[in-house]
């Protein structure tokens, strides 16, 4: 399962054309002041809604989702909208994005038909969170954006429906062309049913025939590179975790590579040593409250931590419950299996 986003570099474009310091955002959500300068960009979920929701604190312009979602020159479009745009209709286009997303990164674009309307949803599938508003107005402005180029024409929505008020509606009703409601059950941008059916002016078979191996092969590669390796580093702390936090040192030389070696090849694949050690001390302490009968203050000395605070504390952020009541919820589950 692929774990990470990739972010585009020209993000940071888009930033300062629209007067945002990068920098602050950077700064504000926790993230590397040279994120943008690597050469491939990938976050997780919680960094991925960290930077969105710190784009939004940053710029004085509340609608700065709309703009940053908004593009006219197809010359500065990504690739994947590129090929979007090269389908044969607007509703061909919408699959092709969502077969994408699903593909490359924890997000799932979803659409169905109802009573005559197309509503199209995002759904961030590792979020613990609730999505920013800022990402959710770039994600519709983006639809917008290539259902406008696509048709050669100015398409408007039926209606927008968000779960969180906004203190901007207006400014969303004059981009949307539409009514705007708040306190909805869910995040959508509906279309009439019929719209997906309209031929795209941009179509291109020559060029989509041409993208579509390319983007397979990609999403193939990456899976399999991103995987292999972080199960690599994971197995290899795993095998350290006998009684002592391993250090990235003996992780390295374990795998025949240098520690900067190691630290750069997670940052490749969006990861570093801190995140996988977390993964791979959560995946052991899931295994000895589910197959030992180890005490808690056992667990917690086999898996590197100082005492059982402090590992109660850890699994706690990872289940959302004491390691104690896990097990015990585990155990129940398993008395009430049917044999």
């Amino acid at each position: 399962m692929v774990k990470h986003f990739r972010v585009p570099g020209s993000l940071r474009l888009r930033l300062k054309e629209a007067g945002v310091l990068v920098s602050a955002v950077l700064r504000r959500a926790g993230l590397p002041q040279n994120l943008f300068e690597q050469t491939r960009i990938l976050v997780s979920t919680e960094e991925l809604f960290a930077l969105w929701r710190a784009i939004g604190e940053v710029s004085k312009d509340p609608s700065i989702g709309l703009l940053l979602g908004t593009e006219t020159s197809i010359a500065r479009f990504h690739p994947m909208g590129i090929a979007a745009l090269s389908t044969e209709s607007f509703g061909a286009a919408i699959d092709h994005m969502a077969r994408y997303k699903k593909l490359s990164a924890p997000e799932e674009i979803l659409h169905e038909t109802e009573a005559g309307e197309w509503a199209i949803q995002f759904r961030w599938t590792l979020a613990m969170d609730v999505e920013p508003s800022v990402l959710v107005e770039h994600c519709f402005a983006w639809v917008l954006t290539i259902a406008r180029e696509g048709t050669g024409t100015r398409i408007k929505p039926l209606r927008v429906e968000l779960v969180q008020p906004r203190k901007h509606t207006r400014a969303l009703q004059k981009h949307f062309g539409c009514p705007v409601v708040s306190g909805a059950t869910r995040n959508a941008i509906i279309f009439r049913a019929e719209d997906a059916a309209i031929l795209f002016v941009t179509r291109n078979a020559e060029l989509l025939e041409m993208l579509a191996p390319q983007f397979d092969q990609e999403l193939k590669d990456r899976a399999a590179n991103e995987d292999h390796f972080i199960d690599l580093v994971r197995g290899a702390i795993q095998q350290r975790l006998t009684g002592h936090r391993p250090v990235v040192d003996d992780v390295a030389k374990d795998l025949h590579m240098s520690p900067r070696t190691l630290q750069r090849r997670l940052q490749d694949v969006g990861s570093n040593y801190q995140r996988v050690l977390d993964e791979a001390r959560h995946q052991m302490a899931r295994y000895y409250l589910s197959n030992s009968v180890f005490e808690l203050a056992e667990a917690a000395y086999l898996l590197g931590y100082e005492d059982a605070n402090s590992f109660a504390r850890a699994f706690r952020a990872w289940e959302g419950m004491p390691p104690k009541n896990w097990r015990e919820a585990q155990r129940a589950a398993l008395t009430d299996r049917p044999n």
